[in-house]
């Protein structure tokens, strides 16, 4: 990196520095901050980002191993991401289309499925399948030459809010003043509690292991999914090559003794499962990363504004929900909320500030509609198939084979999963 660009990164302020004032300041490092942050910024907005781990390098991804962390991109995602001139920067060779889904009830039975198809339903594809580092890196190397945009590495300690805007007290002993502040600090957003949003959070007692996996089949380009009796589900994403992402939720226990199984033992367990369908569909699987697990759970923001009284907070991403993964739509919904608060901002009328109210309940009333769908479908969904009954058993299965057969209930499907929101 130049040392103009390590200047870029704003060195902390100290107790004697005067408060510097912003139009915007978002605070968080994850995805969905940092296209928020960039977009800002080419809205002609002075802003700056927050993180404590901003100055650390984000290397691209390359070679034949792939991160953790994988993601399915939703036809929403890209909309977004080519609005901030990224898309065509990424290295479209570690991207994967999806062009199918199928997923698989828990009996067994080879009626008990449904198939989303990209031909069926009249689009290129329904997502592509890649890494958060990926992504990452490429904002990372954008935000270097956004002069709308400085990045500090920093923690807020706290946050006050009055009639003018708010001022952000940070953990190095200097302060920030800003109109608009945007909580992307994650699940247990500090900025959130000190602003008085209450969140409801419920877990669900699963863990979700992730590992990538070469295989002797080729994937066809079909994302899978398996619900499998006892309420796991284990997905099987595709990545470019004979790879695949494996997504398995289940109890904390049984994540716990997964994570220390070799590479035999994974065999074995992968074969033993879902009558064997995944080694007959992907053929012989061989570990290509180190599995890692994490906890599930769901949480649904109260307020996506706030304070409540005077509101110059807005809430994105994590901050604002959770959701399990069944759905593979937890980031897309979190970018969703960046896509709506760029239109809004970079639609307001020219009397209004970033933080005028009349803006930042168009953007809470956007988007808790959405978010409460979702949340709502991913949380009946993980529920149903948890239920151990025969008759439970019978009618989800036979739910989904209705669904198989009924094209416009897949093309509603399929809309929701798109999520298309178009860049005025």
């Amino acid at each position: 990196m130049s040392e103009d660009r390590q200047n870029r990164l704003s060195k902390p302020l100290t107790p004697t520095t005067p408060i510097r004032s912003v139009d915007v300041v978002v605070v968080g490092g994850g995805i969905a901050g940092k296209a928020c942050a960039l977009g800002l910024a080419q809205l002609g907005l002075n802003t700056i980002e927050i993180a404590p781990d901003l100055g650390r390098h984000m290397p691209n991804p390359q070679g034949a191993q792939w991160g953790q962390r994988i993601y399915a991109f939703s036809p929403s995602t890209q909309k977004l991401l080519a609005h901030l001139q990224i898309w065509d920067a990424l290295d479209h060779s570690r991207l994967q289309p999806v062009r199918d889904m199928r997923i698989y009830g828990d009996r067994g039975e080879k009626n008990d499925y449904l198939h989303l198809s990209a031909f069926e339903a009249g689009t290129p594809q329904l997502a592509w399948i890649g890494e958060s580092n990926l992504i990452e890196h490429t904002i990372d190397q954008a935000s270097r030459f956004q002069n709308k945009l400085d990045r500090m590495s920093d923690a807020v300690e706290r946050i006050d809010v009055d009639a003018d805007g708010s001022t952000l007290h940070l953990k190095s002993g200097g302060s920030i003043r800003a109109q608009l502040v945007i909580a992307a600090d994650g699940a247990n957003s500090p900025i959130r509690s000190q602003i008085g949003i209450s969140a409801s959070e419920e877990s669900y007692s699963q863990s979700a292991v992730v590992a990538n996996w070469l295989c002797t089949y080729p994937h066809l380009e079909t994302a899978f999914q398996w619900f499998l009796p006892g309420g796991d589900i284990v997905a099987m994403l595709p990545l470019p090559g004979k790879q695949v992402s494996m997504v398995w939720s289940t109890s904390p226990e049984h994540a716990a003794e997964l994570l220390k199984l070799d590479q035999a033992q994974w065999l074995e367990r992968l074969t033993a499962i879902a009558n064997g369908a995944i080694v007959k569909q992907l053929g012989e699987l061989t570990l290509n990363s180190s599995p890692a697990a994490f906890p599930l759970r769901k949480i649904r923001s109260k307020r996506f504004i706030g304070p409540e009284a005077l509101p110059k907070v807005a809430l994105i991403g994590d901050a604002a929900h959770v959701m399990h993964p069944l759905a593979g739509q937890g980031l897309n919904l979190g970018l969703r909320d960046v896509s709506v608060l760029l239109n809004i901002l970079g639609n307001k009328e020219s009397f209004r500030s970033p933080s005028d109210l009349v803006l930042l309940r168009r953007y809470e009333r956007q988007r808790q509609g959405d978010a409460s769908a979702l949340l709502w479908v991913t949380d009946k969904l993980k529920k149903l198939f948890s239920a151990s009954s025969n008759t439970e058993r019978q009618l989800r299965n036979w739910g989904l084979g209705l669904v198989n057969k009924s094209h416009f209930i897949k093309q509603r499907l399929i809309e929701r999963a798109l999520g298309e929101i178009d860049f005025e």
